[in-house]
């Protein structure tokens, strides 16, 4: 197994475990975890969590196991829809369940193996298991996701997504009423300091800003749209949640499981609804609209009920 022993500089101290590694080491934050998690980092000799705190000038000892990274597999999703697709980018509307690439401990289908068994030629600009992916959807969202087939297309709409020049709406279905009905969520997002898996709004995040409207109430219940101004893993969930007003079916950040049952929802109440952008070889500006799929149509079906 691969070890290091390193001072750590100045620059990182106060900087948590993780944190320092990734920064050290290259290290995913995700892997940086892991590794603390096992028992593979020792500070000044003793063993360190992965939310410990480091000393400018204190021992890092890091043991770890390098880990296979994940690679493309065809397997074909039969309802994953195809919403625009020309020779620079394939616009897909993808179903839950499904994640936008492989990653490590993920088994189930994905947006670019779905392609890649549909015979559709990604770009090859990004890492080897998300080449051609310019942004993603959590696995149990639904919507609109472009995804570049060309090199030229990846570069310009990477920019275009960092610079905040394409135009993401999702509507989300949250519990309670939100006040004031119509608003902005401007909190910084990072990861959760206590799980793995979880982010949270934390002082040293990234900048996020939601914006978000009440287009319908209910009993028990709001649907929003959202107008997503950055794109942080999970900024919705997070910020809806912040806001004390989880994404209805989302357990991870909150969501009441008797609410779930009740509208017959597996996953959060959230679609990625429009996605506009210049196209990359045009310069014309697109708009793709994607449809409520089933269960998320069923579910405001009983709202409207009640």
């Amino acid at each position: 197994m691969p070890s290091r022993m390193l001072p750590v500089p100045d620059g990182l101290d106060g900087a948590r475990v993780d944190q320092a590694l990734a920064k050290m080491l290259g290290f995913s934050r995700t892997f940086a975890a892991e590794v603390a998690e096992a028992g593979g980092v020792f500070l000044d000799g003793r063993v360190a969590g992965k939310s410990d705190r480091v000393t400018g000038g204190s021992l890092l000892d890091i043991t770890w196991t390098d880990r296979q990274e994940p690679t493309i597999v065809p397997i074909a999703v039969p309802d994953l829809g195809i919403a625009y697709d020309d020779d620079d980018i394939v616009v897909v509307d993808k179903p839950p369940g499904v994640a936008a690439h492989p990653s490590v401990g993920w088994e189930g289908p994905t947006v670019l193996g779905a392609l890649a068994a549909g015979g559709y030629r990604i770009a090859t600009t990004g890492a080897a298991e998300r080449q051609g992916v310019v942004h993603r959807l959590d696995v149990g969202t639904s919507g609109l996701m472009v995804v570049a087939k060309t090199e030229h297309a990846y570069t310009v709409l990477k920019r275009g997504f960092k610079e905040r020049e394409v135009e993401k709406i999702y509507h989300a279905v949250v519990q309670g009423h939100p006040d004031p009905l119509a608003g902005t969520i401007d909190a910084p997002i990072g990861r959760h300091p206590t799980h793995s898996w979880k982010f949270a709004v934390t002082p040293d995040g990234k900048d996020s800003v939601t914006h978000y409207e009440t287009v319908e109430a209910f009993p028990r219940a709001s649907l929003l749209e959202i107008h997503l101004e950055t794109g942080r893993t999970h900024q919705i969930r997070v910020h809806m949640a912040a806001h004390r007003h989880p994404c209805v079916g989302d357990p991870l950040y909150g969501g009441d499981p008797t609410l779930a049952a009740k509208l017959g929802l597996t996953r959060q109440w959230l679609h990625a609804r429009e996605l506009s952008f210049a196209h990359p070889s045009s310069g014309e500006w697109v708009t793709f609209t994607s449809e409520y799929p089933a269960d998320l149509a069923h579910a405001l079906e009983v709202l409207r009920g009640d």
